[in-house]
């Protein structure tokens, strides 16, 4: 029998036979691979239930002809909901999971190769996540993001130029063959310096300002069953908030980068032009969206974590 698949819109299809049962991998592998199973499944519904922030906020950083927009002091400013209804509008509900193949394919084994180089890095160091001081938790939320990012920038590149609607791609291997054959190596992985510097942060001030908002809390309500998963969401959302606020200049020059690689061959190229463009409250173009879509997921994704890795004896 044929394993049943996700058709999306744009004619993409995915795998969404029943997931593997976790719980039975206890015994029979690593637990650097549990961790990269228990991260990537707990990265599937977030990334699928967050799509249209995600791509609500690429259309803010790169507002175009097609998005009807209001003029502010002379200049064309699109707000969130306005690009909210005019994507339904002309692309309908389902429209607003733009990109979603070429998210998943980013997010999904993203976030399992962070939470696996996560659990590597704390057991070479010897320590848990309840050891961890606000030093130790940026420096290792730093160093597995990176490691992640690096890997999956050709997939981060295709997923901003699908969600921008600049590019008209067919398929995720079409868009590799099209970006390498016009751009080479360059196209495919431009835009790495600020998302490195959008990501690595990210993940090092969340897992700081995660573990340190649990740490500040009574065991007791960690050790509950009743109430570990409301403060594993919360812990989730405080941190997120922070750490989105803090690293939204590096998204927009990240996006405008990826877009326009002839454009914006560097960061400062792009931080010169949202400057003389837009002003100092360019470099947040679409916070508010990233910051809800970051804030959630992250929270959702740590929450499913934590519950997946205590059901499967990880932590």
């Amino acid at each position: 029998m044929s394993q049943p698949l996700g058709v999306f819109s744009n004619g993409w299809a995915i795998d969404t036979a029943a997931p593997v049962d976790l719980r039975d991998t206890d015994k029979d592998y690593h637990p650097v691979f549990k961790a990269f199973l228990a991260g990537s499944f707990s990265g599937t519904f977030s990334t699928i239930l967050f799509q249209p922030l995600d791509l609500v906020k690429t259309r803010l950083q790169n507002p175009s002809q097609h998005v009807v927009t209001a003029a502010v002091n002379g200049r064309i400013q699109p707000g969130m909901i306005t690009i909210f209804v005019n994507i339904v509008r002309q692309e309908h509900i389902a429209g607003l999971w733009r990109g979603m193949v070429p998210s998943i394919a980013r997010c999904v084994p993203g976030v399992g190769l962070y939470f696996s180089s996560l659990h590597w890095l704390k057991s070479k160091m010897g320590k848990n996540r309840q050891d961890l001081g606000p030093l130790e938790a940026v420096t290792l939320g730093v160093v597995a993001r990176t490691m992640s990012g690096v890997a999956l920038i050709p997939l981060t590149v295709i997923k901003t130029r699908y969600e921008s609607g600049v590019y008209k791609y067919n398929s995720l291997t079409g868009a590799l063959k099209s970006i390498y054959k016009g751009e080479g190596i360059r196209g495919l992985s431009c835009g790495l310096g600020p998302t490195l510097a959008r990501d690595a942060p990210f993940s090092g001030l969340y897992l700081m300002f995660y573990t340190q908002t649990k740490q500040a809390l009574p065991k007791e309500l960690l050790q509950s069953p009743a109430s570990a998963s409301v403060v594993h969401f919360s812990c989730g959302v405080i941190a997120g908030i922070a750490a989105s606020l803090a690293t939204n200049p590096a998204d927009v020059l990240k996006t405008k980068m990826q877009l326009y690689p002839d454009k914006f061959p560097n960061a400062f190229s792009a931080a010169m032009y949202v400057h003389q463009t837009y002003g100092f409250r360019g470099y947040f173009k679409g916070a508010v969206p990233r910051m809800i879509r970051r804030t959630l997921m992250a929270a959702m994704a740590w929450t499913v974590f934590e519950e997946i890795t205590r059901s499967i004896g990880l932590k």
